[in-house]
């Protein structure tokens, strides 16, 4: 029984040009069948095994679905032990396309999206803790329990981690009525014209209300609590007045740690073809293009003079040396230095740029004064000459300094976070379309 478990064994195949054979294939591996033309290869693979598996599968249906379906043939073939329900693809020729997977073309990944849609269990990328969600009436239970005849704040979040002065925001807010906002972590009283670093991340919450929790104010901290779950968009904050303590609820799903929220999963937040489920980072494919620093410095032995920067050649009497030629002075270094005795920070900066302004000398350049220029290094020029607007022969220059890598951010699984922090119910499902929590983190 074992045996019939761990292989797939088929007896007196008679299909076509098989002649009675019997073949016996391990499972959980790949099994190449190769041949001679007319061997018998495709008649073995996609018409007996192929087809006994889809003919026991859809003998699994009912009476009813059969009729639509028909009847499908055994093959001549005595017996197959093994076999579990099989999927086939098509024999084609055409282009590689890395957004086709064998999931997408057998259309397997559409039912794991929406497994993973209606069965998945999210955790948060911030905590690695699991996402919830409540109901108001479960979040007014809580917080009369959590905090009994304490004094606290609700809080209605408006703005998370994002840029912006807000004056027209306060403005809104004190056109409501409201008195209060918590700015950055503090609580300050909004005042006509108030206005915030418009340079500067903030997060601003409107203060809704601000009691002593007490059974007896029930109506009240329920009706409190519905204002703060409108004005927040499905989020509330409490905070403990007397330790400033914050907890975060919400009707959406919510890292209880950080405040994190996550939209409603739908199966489109699974598809690496969507961009509301594909990493950002490479856009779905799994993999970036990158600069290849081995062969832009191929010989660390050679200077910048002689040519250790590929992409550059030798010395020329062009902007790009002196500005390099100015980098280098800072570190006791100069372009007839080789490359192996340059600091490794002075490397970085040339490849990669600088954020200083670079002063190059009037000698130089034949002007009355010393000029300032920015420095952008080399790794940003080849990836200009990667662009889609470059032309053919510069993006065929740039490619010989480029290398195909794993994406650094999704690790090669095509998703992005949201998608990838989310468990399915069957372990055997788990890969690759999530990862484990703390390998991600």
């Amino acid at each position: 029984m074992a045996e019939e478990i761990e292989k797939v064994n088929v007896y007196g195949a008679r299909v076509h040009n098989l002649k009675n054979i019997d073949v016996e294939i391990p499972r959980n591996s790949l099994t190449v069948i190769t041949g001679l033309s007319g061997s018998g290869k495709s008649s073995l693979a996609f018409d007996t095994i192929f087809a006994e598996g889809q003919r026991r599968y859809i003998e699994t249906f009912s009476a009813y679905a059969r009729n639509f379906l028909g009847n499908m043939e055994r093959p001549d073939v005595d017996k197959i032990t093994g076999l579990s329900p099989v999927i086939s693809i098509e024999q084609k020729t055409t282009n590689k396309n890395p957004r086709s997977t064998v999931g997408t073309t057998t259309e397997i990944y559409d039912y794991l999206r929406l497994l993973f849609a209606r069965a998945g269990v999210a955790y948060s990328y911030l905590s690695g803790e699991k996402m919830i969600k409540y109901t108001e009436e479960q979040i007014l239970d809580l917080i009369l329990k959590e905090y009994k005849g304490k004094k606290i704040y609700l809080l209605a979040p408006l703005v998370r981690a994002r840029k912006g002065h807000y004056k027209d925001l306060f403005e809104q807010v004190r056109k409501k009525g409201y008195l209060n906002v918590r700015v950055d972590g503090e609580i300050k009283e909004i005042t006509h014209g108030m206005k915030l670093d418009r340079y500067k991340n903030h997060d601003i919450e409107v203060v809704i209300d601000k009691m002593i929790v007490s059974e007896k104010d029930e109506k009240r901290l329920k009706q409190s609590v519905a204002t703060a779950m409108h004005q927040g968009d499905g989020l509330i904050n409490v905070l403990d007045a007397q330790t400033f303590s914050l907890r975060h609820y919400s009707k959406l799903l919510m890292c209880p740690v950080t405040g994190l929220s996550y939209r409603e999963p739908a199966p489109h937040n699974f598809s690496f073809n969507s961009p509301q489920g594909a990493c950002p980072k490479c856009k779905g494919l799994g993999f970036i293009n990158q600069i290849d620093i081995d062969k832009v410095i191929p010989d660390r032995e050679l200077s910048v003079h002689d040519g250790a920067i590929v992409p550059l050649g030798k010395y020329k009497n062009a902007m790009i040396f002196w500005q390099i030629a100015a980098l280098l002075e800072k570190y006791d270094a100069n372009i007839k230095t080789p490359i192996k005795d340059i600091p490794d920070d002075a490397i970085e900066d040339i490849l990669y740029g600088s954020d200083d302004r670079i002063r190059i000398k009037s000698s130089l350049i034949g002007t009355s004064s010393d000029y300032f220029v920015t420095y952008e290094g080399i790794v940003k020029y080849i990836q200009m000459m990667q662009e889609k607007d470059a032309s053919a022969t510069a993006q065929k220059w740039a490619d010989q300094f480029a290398k195909t890598a794993a994406c650094p951010e999704c690790k090669g699984a095509k998703l992005n976070k949201e998608a990838l922090l989310r468990s399915g119910p069957i372990s055997l499902l788990k890969q690759p379309l999530v990862q484990n929590v703390k390998e991600q983190n």
